[in-house]
């Protein structure tokens, strides 16, 4: 997660389109994370970033007790780094979503799995077809 420069129009943005879809930078709660990034705007976003200023204001609404959020303090670069905002962006962007399948798709077939399936349903056979039923 990276937002680029908070200061300019593309890295408000970028939190903004983060925060979308997050309540906080990391995690469910208000952590150190959100002191950082918060502290680092210096001023409130504009309405143009609905969700970033939702942030903002929610943040700014605990004081002076930002500085005791839980978590580890980290510097602003955790945050800001150009270059992981450009993979994220791009990693978006490529719409690339084959990375795991969640529901086993029938047209990507492993010839292992399938053989080893063969297999086992053999063994199966062969041992159902030995059982001896009585009736006693």
């Amino acid at each position: 997660m990276g937002f680029g420069d908070l200061k300019t129009n593309a890295g408000l943005k970028s939190l903004d389109e983060f925060l979308a879809d997050n309540s906080y930078i990391e995690g469910f709660r208000a952590s150190q994370a959100d002191t950082t990034v918060f502290q680092a705007l210096k001023s409130s976003p504009s309405a143009e970033f609905p969700h970033a200023l939702r942030w903002y204001n929610h943040i700014k609404s605990f004081g002076n007790g930002i500085t005791s959020f839980p978590g580890a303090k980290k510097d602003i670069s955790a945050f800001t780094d150009a270059s992981s905002s450009a993979s994220a962006k791009a990693s978006k962007a490529g719409g690339d979503d084959d990375d795991l399948d969640l529901f086993g798709s029938d047209d990507e077939e492993d010839a292992e799995a399938e053989k080893l399936k063969q297999e086992r349903v053999k063994q199966y056979a062969e041992k159902k077809s030995k059982r001896t039923w009585c009736r006693c």
